[in-house]
Order: structure tokens, then sequence, then C-alpha cells
């Protein structure tokens, strides 16, 4: 969201408009990923600081330095920090930007997944337990090997597999990736993004292990498909995957959920398996304040929702965001119902 458009905002009827309201206040928070264990709502999203570091295209300015884990047990009742679950000093291969995690139980333990810049500068994921789903975690000595780029997602299928979905461009480096191995910014850091009649870079997405503590087998790409079955291109900047996998299950169909990034949509896209392709079916919500939005999806007491942030409680700052949810519906063909964030008013034309 361009930052002359923030000037014009009417923050005090942004607010009054807006269809939820932020759940924590007391610090920044971002990129919400939702789960119920033990009958109870955690949300583990990443924890937004102000910094003086300059904004630029890579994101530098989300210097995220650790994670607090929050539940509640409904949602309209009082959501509790569980206080730091894991900093960035506990976790020996990591040098900074602990940006957006999620979590999965297996066994009784608790698995937090996150990304984290390498001291080559290069992101990875690493992999934190606990005994409990508020931690405080542990972390491996060492990331997940040839593991890459942000936004880890894990989903559980009903057979009891776990998948691992990733990526995200610009910042998140997925770009750099394209030949297999890493390539540096010599170039600029927006260098290797393919050209908008090319296909567009996919999210990836890879089975786990029995342990969780690494990748099963080969990372695949995650095929996103227009109505004519063709894949998305890189300039349908509308539609093609930017950053914030996501994956949940209606009705035996497998949703695959993300964010546009740069033209701030969270859509989604319908296929037959975990591994796709999957056909581009709409728009879960439209753009918030802020310059993109990153979410979850969760199923509690036989309703849906939808976990995201906006920039409403710093009124615009990108970088210092606030979690919010909101109940989603779907019509008689699984079609999710589009929201907008404030009712009467569109933050993009």
């Amino acid at each position: 969201m361009p930052e002359d458009s923030i000037n014009h905002i009417n923050f005090e009827e942004l607010n009054e408009k807006a269809i939820s309201t932020p759940l924590v206040s007391h610090i920044y928070t971002a990129d919400p990923s939702a789960h119920v264990f033990n009958g109870r709502i955690y949300i583990y999203p990443s924890h937004d600081i102000d910094s003086d570091v300059a904004f630029d295209d890579l994101g530098s300015q989300f210097a995220m330095e650790d994670y607090h884990v929050f539940s509640m047990d409904r949602p309209e009742s009082e959501v509790i920090d569980h206080g730091c679950a894991l900093h960035i000093n506990d976790v020996p291969w990591a040098s900074k930007q602990m940006w957006a995690p999620d979590a999965a139980e297996k066994d009784g333990k608790y698995y937090l997944f996150f990304p984290a810049n390498n001291h080559e500068g290069i992101f990875q994921i690493g992999v934190a337990i606990s005994d409990k789903p508020e931690g405080p975690f542990i972390a491996e000595p060492n990331p997940i090997e040839g593991s890459f780029s942000i936004d880890p997602a894990v989903f559980r299928d009903d057979d009891g597999k776990y998948y691992l979905y990733f990526g995200g461009l610009w910042g998140g480096q997925l770009q750099r990736w394209r030949t297999g191995a890493f390539k540096a910014e010599r170039e600029g850091p927006l260098a290797h993004l393919p050209a908008d009649d090319e296909k567009a870079l996919t999210p990836k997405v890879v089975l786990l292990s029995k342990d969780l503590l690494q990748f099963a087998d080969q990372v695949k790409d995650v095929v996103i498909l227009d109505e004519d079955g063709n894949p998305l291109l890189a300039g349908d900047n509308d539609r093609r995957f930017f950053e914030a996998a996501w994956m949940h299950k209606y009705n035996g169909k497998y949703y695959f959920s993300y964010s546009t990034g740069d033209t701030h949509y969270l859509c989604y896209a319908i296929g037959d398996n975990p591994y796709g392709p999957f056909t581009y079916a709409g728009r879960i919500l439209e753009p918030v304040v802020g310059w993109t939005s990153h979410h979850s999806i969760a199923e509690f007491e036989d309703k849906w929702y939808l976990f995201y942030h906006d920039s409403s409680l710093s009124k615009g700052v990108t970088h210092l965001r606030c979690v919010k949810m909101a109940e989603i519906q779907y019509d008689d063909n699984g079609k999710i119902i589009t929201l907008e964030p404030y009712k009467g008013i569109k933050i993009l034309d």
C-alpha cells in the first residue's frame, strides 16, 4: 500500500467500520498461524518491533527477534499472552529476522517452525520443540537440512502425514533459488524474478519426516492454475503467489491460500490432494491497511475463522501490525465468501 495513501485515511472512521478489532494491543503482532490444541485456540504470530532499519524491498524493516504465543478459550474470550516462547539469542544458527512461524502437534509434543536468516544472510527454516503448546520452545541446533526461503506452514492430513508449505518472493529470497542453488544479489535483490509472460514462481511443499525434524522427500512445486488449466503467469500480480502459504481442508477438498504481496490480496485455490495442482478460486480478503496480508484459517466448534493482520493499531505504520480474526463462510459450491475488512471502505481501488 503506497505510503501517500495512508495519509488520507481517517483511522477513527476506519476502526469504526472494521469487521474486527485487534486481538492484541500491548505489543505489535503479525502473520498469525492459528490452531486448536486441547480445545483451546492458540495463535503463533511474528512479533513486530519498532526499529531504525531503513525500509526497502527486502523487508529489512521487519526486524523481528522473538515469538510470543497467545491463546483464548473461544473467539470472544480474553486473549492470554504466554510471554516469550523463543528468542533469536537461543537459536545457534540464526542471525536475524525471525519472520512468520507456524506450529504443529504430534504425540503430545509441540513443534514451532520458523524462518530466520542464517549467519550468511540466507533464510532457512528451523524447528523448536516444547511439551506445551504455549512453549517455551527449545530450538534444534541446526536448521532443517535443505530448507530455504520463508513462511513455513504445517498441514496434517487425515492419514496422519505432515506436510510443510513454504516460500516468499522478494525479501523471502524464493526467486534466488530458481536454479536450485542460491544466487547472490550482485544484479540486485529482484533480478532473478521471471518475466511477466513466464510462469509465476511457485510456493513449495514437502513431506515431513515422522519426527517432524527433517524433509522426508524432495521439495515439490505447488502449481496454481487458472480457469483454463494453465499455470498462473508472473505478471498476473492479482492472482499469483507471493508469500504466506496456508493449507486447510474443507469437505474433502484441499484449500491452498496465500498472499499476492504487492497487490495486497488474500487468495485461494482448490485441489484434490496436498501436492496440487490447485485451481484459482477467488479472494478471501480484500486489501487491509498495511503493505501486505498474511493469514491462517482454522475451524473451531464447526465454524471457520480467518486470522489476519493490518496496521490499524499503529495508524498505518506498515511494519507495526496487529492480529485480527473474523468468521468466514462458504457458499453451496464450496467457495469462500470474500470479506471486506472495513465495511464500505476500500483501501485500494
